[in-house]
């Protein structure tokens, strides 16, 4: 493709195209009565290095299970031989929309319907885009794998953190200075917490994105001065403190255990979904902390 042959700040502008296109196509749907809705706003695209030592970093402290993407990358083409750094992991963030996170910042206790679809047909349009993207990249040239996409996949457990897996999205978007983590662990974005990441792991060269922090956890008011805490008081579950942030088990639970079961006879299809520390709470749309770009 002509786009891909030019220099490689074209390639940038190339993928983050080729990434909002396709969702503002009406395969981006939350399938509602009455009409077609988008279950995401438009996205936020990054780019990290390969070989960015952030990803050995990340493997040290979650398990040694979890995928560098020269690691997912060799597995995926064992006959071809690469150096770190002729990899690009392309990570996006899909915001939700605002009508879907005012539903959500209503609620109490159970998710709003919007919420619930974002997570089931929003997320299943974000698996159709990893592959989407993969395959465009793949027609231009250059070999991708999405590692989420993988039947290598699978969850694992952390000795440290607990619930974990393969590969994790958040910090992908982390590396690719898309956004650090709050209390109750959620990715702060420009765009706020309000979302769903994804990524794809491809050899072509692309400049990375500057990471505008270096404290995993700088755009949490929690953290930046101890004044807030909302998302520990917007959890149904009481799975957020501020003294051990976030409880994954007791969040699983609640999700599988209080929330399915309500999804699936309230609106009619099956997914997981919480997301009331999502919403509802400063950083839900923005970064909050003072000074910041939000």
């Amino acid at each position: 493709m002509t786009e891909m042959q030019g220099e490689i700040t074209d390639a940038a502008a190339w993928i983050r195209g080729r990434i909002c296109k396709y969702t503002a196509s009406k395969e981006n749907d939350l399938h509602l009565d009455g009409g077609h809705e988008p279950a995401w706003a438009e996205p936020l695209v990054g780019f990290s290095r390969g070989g960015d030592p952030l990803y050995r970093k990340f493997k040290e402290d979650i398990g040694p299970f979890l995928w560098t993407p020269p690691e997912i990358f060799a597995s995926t083409f064992p006959d071809i031989e690469v150096a770190p750094d002729e990899l690009t992991v392309i990570s996006w963030v899909l915001p939700q929309t605002e009508r879907t996170r005012l539903d959500n910042a209503g609620e109490k206790t159970l998710p709003a319907e919007r919420w619930a679809r974002s997570r089931k047909y929003g997320e299943d349009f974000n698996v159709k885009l990893r592959d989407h993207v993969a395959a465009a990249l793949r027609e231009a040239g250059h070999k991708t794998v999405a590692p989420m996409n993988s039947p290598r996949w699978q969850w694992e457990k952390s000795d440290r953190y607990g619930f974990a897996s393969s590969w994790s999205e958040r910090h992908a978007a982390y590396a690719s200075g898309l956004g650090t983590f709050g209390l109750c662990d959620g990715l702060i974005t420009p765009r706020g917490k309000a979302m769903r990441c994804s990524s794809v792991v491809a050899r072509i060269s692309v400049p990375p994105t500057e990471r505008p922090y270096e404290d995993h956890r700088a755009y949490c008011l929690f953290h930046f001065n101890g004044s807030c805490g909302k998302c520990a008081q917007r959890c149904p579950a009481g799975a957020i403190t501020k003294e051990a942030g976030h409880d994954k088990e007791k969040c699983h639970r609640y999700i599988r255990e209080v929330a399915a079961t309500y999804i699936k006879p309230q609106f009619g299809f099956e997914t997981t979904a919480c997301g009331l520390c999502q919403t509802g709470v400063p950083c839900e749309a923005k970064i909050p902390v003072p000074g910041r770009a939000g």
